[in-house]
């Protein structure tokens, strides 16, 4: 059974700490304005000492890191922990953490995506938390206008015992503002968001099922093991269903179709309602001929029997929804457009 935290409220204490990449010198200015934003919506907010600064491509020792966030998770002071953004050695801390003993710990909110979604997978498998994969602490300016982008702390004061509902946004990001340069910056929405079906079909889209999954650089790895028990997860979902949903960082078509073969020779895509995937941000094909992102995907997932979204609003290539693992979702596409309502 998947417990929810108690909704976020003015006045809660949010614990910021990296446990992934920590911030150096180029993006403080960046991360003290997004924390003045969020002290202005009427948060508390408890910095860590794993945040500001950089230790071997992370914001410090594994152990460090590791005992920070157990610390946050099992504060009852603390309402949610919101790190700065992703990185790539999250995996370090999963030895390091006790996941069986939070399974009899209050529930707080932990958001965010990319390398974040290391922890809150076995957070929600192993722990029995719901864990909200979304836009990171980093985006949330006050700059910002996007409806995405904007109403993720809305989300989360939600209790869930009503629908949520959210709509697949207009325009989405392709290239990054600097935020050395332009410390406040907002999303950069250039280009023009349509969901696609895999099958190429235009006919409408509903499915339901319970809500998993992440960045598939940072969990693929975890396939096999109980961090990653996917199959596990869709089990214990039942008659309610499962929806996986994954986003492509970094790997290149063909490292595309390794990861996702490894994804389903574990068992990943069996029993599912749906699956959606995220914008990809991986390498395209450097000489023509080659195989592109799109042939990655059919060549694994062409045949599976249910339907299988893709250009999702999901990832590096944000706006983004706030997705529940955890929580109840029933997904819509009609004509490029989608939606994502999340209950309980």
């Amino acid at each position: 059974m998947v417990r929810f935290p108690k909704p976020l409220l003015a006045g809660d204490l949010i614990a910021v700490t990296a446990p992934s990449s920590g911030v150096s010198r180029p993006a403080i200015a960046r991360l003290e304005v997004v924390l003045s934003n969020v002290r202005s919506q009427g948060y508390r907010v408890i910095e860590g000492e794993c945040l500001r600064g950089q230790h071997k491509d992370a914001s410090a020792p594994p152990a460090q890191r590791a005992h920070e966030l157990m610390r946050f998770l099992t504060d009852p002071a603390v309402s949610a922990i919101m790190p700065p953004w992703g990185g790539e050695l999250a995996i370090e801390l999963l030895g390091l953490m006790d996941f069986e003993a939070l399974r009899s710990v209050s529930p707080k909110w932990l958001l965010g995506y990319s390398d974040l979604s290391t922890l809150q997978v076995p957070l929600t498998i192993i722990s029995g938390w719901a864990t909200a994969h979304g836009p990171c602490l980093m985006d949330l300016a006050p700059t910002q206008t996007d409806p995405l982008t904007t109403s993720v702390l809305k989300v989360l004061s939600a209790d869930f015992s009503r629908p949520v509902a959210q709509d697949a946004s207009t325009r989405y990001q392709k290239e990054w503002m600097d935020f050395e340069m332009h410390a406040d910056a907002p999303l950069n929405l250039t280009e023009p968001t349509c969901w696609k079906r895999l099958d190429g079909s235009a006919v409408p889209v509903d499915f339901r099922g319970r809500l998993i999954g992440g960045c598939l650089d940072t969990i693929a790895p975890l396939a096999g093991s109980p961090y990653g028990d996917i199959p596990g997860f869709v089990r214990e979902s039942g008659n309610a269903g499962a929806i996986l949903y994954l986003e492509n960082a970094e790997l290149s078509p063909t490292g595309l179709v390794r990861t996702l073969w490894g994804l389903r020779l574990n068992g990943w895509f069996e029993d599912l309602s749906g699956l959606m995937l995220g914008r990809s941000t991986g390498p395209l094909p450097e000489k023509a001929g080659s195989l592109t992102y799109e042939e990655a995907l059919l060549a694994v997932l062409a045949d599976l029997p249910y339907p299988v979204l893709y250009d999702v609003d999901i990832g590096h290539m944000p706006p983004q929804f706030t997705l529940i693992n955890g929580a109840t979702a029933q997904v819509t596409l009609e004509a490029g457009r989608g939606r994502i309502t999340q209950g309980r």
